[in-house]
């Protein structure tokens, strides 16, 4: 893991008056373990863990003005010193404009700034700590700075309603640790914090201007060549040199079985839209693309193009064979990586702790594989669809923008896929009330669902969008939570119902983006769970001005059948590629459920023996003998909700690694200052206070 971490004392002298850090326990500087100091006292900063040189930089005006951007940032640093000035005066938007994928933090005397992403991959945290504000890009280290306990309401939440943001708020899994939501900033003048804003809201009592399509997507396809274009300009970096021969073993076999990414770049190659794009753009920008000469790697300068070929589970041909023709140019270096019973989900339940918990950490080791594979910078398509795509809930957008016409297309799709003559007035219908309905209605009726307990299993994919055609919508392991659990979030959903008002924005608008928070959330979870030394995963499709240019898609563009595909395919030839196979951008059906039922059947035992005695269970959220049911049921193939078993199984994981670990993030602090520092007390029957 790697993040930044640093604090704002409300006196210069607050703090300590070293140059690193508060004065501890026993006298001992207080400070992050395996920290690189990049400003000292008053409100110093750090810098944790295995960055690379050229991803940490800091420009300074004047001893109290200067910035530090960490990340991939294509800002030269002159541009950068005119950012920071353009800051002193508390501009904050410019500086998220830059191409690449960074945090910018800028100090203006007293005064700190911090900016988040605007999609959320890269978040950023704070909590209260010693009369002023200490803040972080990863919650754990801010937990055990203030020693947190687990903030239980916040679990309910993300299993009841992961995908509501008003159910999980500003929280985090840690009592006290705080989110800035996507889009703000973090000001803190002399320990005290705001958090601000920096996109433009659009109105709700007047629809935007009709944008041209052809130039919303030609904005889409600069973005995109120059947020790859900023990845290939940046330094290679080759992995640790090889320790030395092992009896039997090629360079090659060694750093397979040791770990080690390929030097240079390389991308996922799945046969799919999103990262044939990025491969394909990749590999045609001028320069260098792909792997180094001279590293044993005998692929040149092509770039590496990594296919996952599940032999477990059949069904994904079609993908492969597209995959192999999109490889077959010159400049493309074409690996597949197979995997069997060992890859499936649930096939390896040991892994290492991840800041928060996301239900990706039951395939952490089906993706490990696959970047073990990979390149010292590997792209992947992740967030492609979030971006892209349309939500169901923004044909009621279409309805409140009186463009009925544009709902056509879309409706009949689903007729035709679920070969019904009544899903067109269904679809119209459920749009029409979402349209009409206010944010607190749609609170309220989810707050009601809840504690009715109606859970209701969508049948095909025109049930599945009518149930989307609403502002709120339970998880898939709701169904499975205690009484209280479910009682307690729909107490949290009316107190925020109360206090939202008549409206926020457009039903649609408003899923998407609350999808995309989540994506980038889970991204972020499997990032650390499945990392590989020396390695980099790009998402370029989650960067702010690529999700910028993507958000002002023509919502009638987003609707049409098919429109990810053909925004890219247009992406591409503006590009310079042409000839693409053919079957490009049909709908994938990868046998994801056939997978998950699979792995499910697989590691039934441990996974009963997980929840013999589950933690999660002794926080009041789930009975124990309920989910060893729902596993049974779910490997015997009942029709359940299999999201909602990982969301289960992935959150016990997340909270016993939590508690199995030793130490703390910070030196200066007694062994027994870390986070959850009591353990899980057992707690039924009652409310959380003050909800």
């Amino acid at each position: 893991m790697r993040w930044l971490v640093g604090w704002s004392s409300t006196t210069a002298g607050a703090a300590g008056t070293g140059s690193a850090g508060a004065v501890g326990y026993d006298g001992e500087t207080l400070q992050p373990v395996g920290s690189q100091l990049l400003w000292g006292d008053p409100d110093p900063l750090w810098a944790v863990g295995d960055w690379r040189p050229d991803e940490v930089r800091v420009v300074h005006a004047d001893p109290e003005h200067r910035i530090a951007v960490l990340g991939i940032c294509g800002a030269t640093d002159e541009e950068l010193r005119r950012g920071l000035f353009t800051a002193r005066g508390g501009a904050v938007r410019h500086l998220t404009t830059w191409p690449g994928s960074y945090t910018a933090v800028v100090q203006a005397g007293r005064r700190i700034t911090v900016c988040g992403d605007l999609a959320g991959a890269r978040p950023v945290f704070h909590t209260p700590w010693n009369g002023g504000t200490a803040y972080a890009t990863a919650a754990l280290p801010l937990a055990d700075l203030v020693e947190a306990n687990l903030d239980f309401t916040h679990l309910a939440a993300l299993l009841a309603a992961p995908d509501v943001p008003a159910a999980l708020r500003d929280t985090t899994p840690y009592d006290g640790v705080r989110r800035v939501p996507p889009g703000h900033a973090l000001v803190l003048r002399a320990g005290a914090r705001e958090i601000a804003g920096y996109e433009p809201v659009a109105s709700l009592a007047v629809a935007a201007p009709p944008a041209d399509p052809d130039r919303a997507v030609d904005a889409v396809r600069d973005a995109l060549v120059e947020a790859v274009r900023t990845r290939l300009a940046a330094p290679r970096h080759v992995p640790d040199l090889d320790p030395g021969p092992v009896p039997g073993m090629g360079p090659a076999e060694r750093r397979a079985a040791r770990g080690m990414p390929v030097p240079g770049v390389g991308a996922d190659l799945s046969g799919g839209p999103a990262s044939g794009t990025l491969a394909l753009l990749a590999a045609g920008l001028p320069g260098r693309p792909g792997t180094l000469l001279g590293h044993r790697t005998g692929a040149g300068e092509r770039l590496l193009a990594v296919t996952f070929n599940d032999l477990a589970v059949p069904g994904r041909e079609a993908e492969l064979e597209r995959a192999a023709a999109l490889a077959a140019g010159p400049r493309l270096h074409h690996v597949v990586v197979t995997g069997g019973q060992e890859t499936l989900p649930y096939a390896d339940l040991d892994g290492p702790l991840t800041d928060e918990p996301g239900p990706c950490l039951v395939q952490a080791a089906r993706h490990r594989a696959r970047f073990a594979a990979g390149s010292a910078d590997h792209f992947t398509g992740h967030g492609a669809r979030q971006v892209l795509d349309a939500h169901p809930a923004r044909l009621a957008d279409l309805l409140m923008d009186r463009r009925r016409r544009h709902l056509v297309r879309p409706v009949a799709a689903l007729a035709r896929a679920d070969g019904s003559v009544f899903v067109p007035a269904r679809v119209y219908g459920a749009a029409r009330r979402l349209a009409r309905t206010p944010y607190r209605a749609g609170l309220e009726a989810l707050a009601e669902r809840l504690m009715r307990r109606r859970f209701d299993e969508p049948q095909g994919a025109a049930d599945a969008s009518l149930a989307a055609l609403s502002w709120a919508g339970p998880g898939p392991a709701a169904r499975w939570l205690t009484g209280e659990a479910l009682a307690e979030v729909s107490v949290l959903l009316q107190a925020e119902a109360d206090r939202s008002g008549t409206g926020v924005q457009r039903p649609g608008d408003y899923r998407a983006r609350a999808a995309l928070a989540r994506h980038a959330a889970d991204l972020r979870v499997l990032e650390q769970a499945a990392e590989i030394r020396s390695q980099r995963l790009h998402a370029p499709f989650l960067d702010n001005q690529v999700v910028r240019a993507c958000r002002d898609l023509p919502e009638a563009l987003r609707v049409r059948p098919g429109a990810r595909a053909a925004v890219l395919r247009t992406v591409l030839e503006g590009a310079g590629v042409t000839g693409l196979p053919a079957g490009w951008g049909a709908p994938s059906h990868a046998p994801t459920v056939a997978a998950a039922r699979a792995g499910l059947r697989a590691a039934a035992d441990p996974l009963l023996d997980l929840f013999a005695t589950p933690l999660l269970a002794d926080a009041g959220l789930v009975e124990a003998r309920v989910v060893r049911a729902a596993l049974r049921g779910g490997a015997a193939g009942e029709p359940l909700p299999l999201d909602g078993l990982a969301d289960l199984v992935s959150l016990e994981l997340w909270l016993r690694r939590l508690l199995a670990r030793r130490g703390t993030c910070w030196t200066g602090t007694p062994s027994r200052s870390r986070a959850v520092p009591s353990g899980i007390q057992p707690r039924r029957g009652a409310l959380a206070p003050g909800v």
